[in-house]
């Protein structure tokens, strides 16, 4: 190939002009074509076109097919729902890990899966991988990136730590899917009735929580991306830090959290204790709101009126507080002492629903006048307006 003809050293100069070509020549070797060189110089991703290919696909849909079995249209969809793009019939997207993958989708087929079933599955395997690998990506650029590197330094350093990296991932994904599994089997239930219908009833009676970061949005205009990520980053890494059986962290939402447990008292003290630990770790006021009734889990989500709920209530929290329903409450009377927070309008709520906002129990002589309180609200006022001048 004419590198320089197709433009591909246009404004490089002396080593940055060596370090391209050695790189161009690389690729050519390894079989990337004008198009792919072109359109990642285009991109800016050049350097990275070297783990991209080791990581790329040999077969088409229909080759997997014949060495499979399962319908390219089947495998196709899968991948889509994957959230991946729909390859063409005569694209090579499909490694030797989506044939295994294939015989497994086989297997699962033959057992009794429907091909539903597995689209489900897919979906949110698709959600949960898309967040892992960019997470993955992320870190293993900010590890192994260099000042001054050259592309062909990078594409070369990343190529080789992507060879021997990558499979020491599969014991990981293997360990951790095999511990939340044993996990699940743990709090499942099989009722006599669900026997003899044949299907498990989802809908269960849980208390969910809502968390979420006042003003966040706000802050997106006014803080730096990174610095707006790495908010999101240390939220999240408290929500885990302070959740303990049986709460459980369902999910996370960049500002927002969600809880669910199937007990009051405990889910009301992680909720307290994440208001104090990101007051401590000097994060933007954080807020909550704890509802309690059936709720029905599907694709690792829970759905219904009391998530609904719960979210709502966190809506009208102040911040730095946590506000519970009066059924919340009831459940967690002793354990807290409670504050009347009003009647509140709640879309999809027919009747203003009274809340009630829990505080830890403090002993009468740890403050006889009041002052702690007085002292903490002001503490918290301050950190509202630093965090509004930010």
């Amino acid at each position: 190939m004419d590198f320089a003809a197709a433009g591909l050293l246009e404004g490089l100069d002396g080593p940055d002009r060596q370090a391209r070509l050695e790189l161009l020549e690389r690729l050519e070797a390894d079989g990337a074509t004008l198009v792919e060189l072109t359109q990642a110089v285009r991109e800016n991703r050049l350097p990275l076109l070297l783990v991209e290919r080791r990581l790329g696909g040999r077969y088409t849909a229909k080759e997997v097919e014949e060495a499979t079995g399962v319908p390219a249209e089947i495998l196709i969809r899968l991948r889509r729902l994957l959230g991946l793009p729909e390859p063409g019939e005569n694209d090579r997207v499909f490694g030797d890990d989506d044939v295994q993958q294939a015989q497994s989708t086989k297997l699962f087929l033959e057992a009794g899966f429907s091909v539903e079933a597995l689209a489900e599955l897919s979906r949110v395997l698709g959600e949960s991988m898309a967040r892992l690998a960019a997470s993955v990506s992320a870190q293993f650029a900010e590890t192994f990136l260099r000042a001054g590197d050259s592309e062909h330094d990078v594409a070369e350093r990343f190529d080789t730590l992507a060879e021997q990296l990558t499979p020491a991932l599969a014991p990981v994904l293997v360990s951790a899917f095999n511990a939340h599994l044993r996990e699940s089997v743990h709090r499942a239930m099989i009722s006599p009735a669900d026997r003899e219908a044949g299907r498990v009833g989802f809908a269960q009676d849980l208390c969910v929580c809502f968390a979420d970061l006042v003003g966040f949005t706000r802050l997106g205009g006014e803080l730096e991306v990174q610095e707006l990520g790495t908010v999101a980053g240390q939220l999240a890494g408290l929500a885990g830090d302070v959740a303990l059986p049986p709460v459980r962290l369902i999910k996370t939402l960049g500002d927002a959290v969600m809880y669910v447990s199937p007990e009051a008292e405990p889910l009301i003290a992680v909720a307290l204790k994440l208001v104090d630990a990101a007051e401590e770790a000097d994060l933007p006021s954080l807020r909550a709101g704890i509802a309690c009734g059936l709720a029905v889990q599907r694709t690792g989500d829970f759905f219904g009126h009391s998530v609904n709920l719960a979210s709502r209530v966190t809506g009208v929290a102040r911040p730095d507080s946590v506000l519970c329903t009066q059924a919340v409450r009831d459940q967690a009377l002793e354990a807290f002492d409670w504050s009347y927070a009003g009647r509140f309008r709640l879309k999809g709520v027919a009747e203003a629903e009274p809340l009630y906002r829990p505080h830890w129990v403090q002993a009468a002589s740890d403050d006889p006048d009041g002052a702690t309180e007085a002292s903490s609200s002001s503490k918290r006022a301050g950190r509202r307006r630093r965090s509004a001048s930010r």
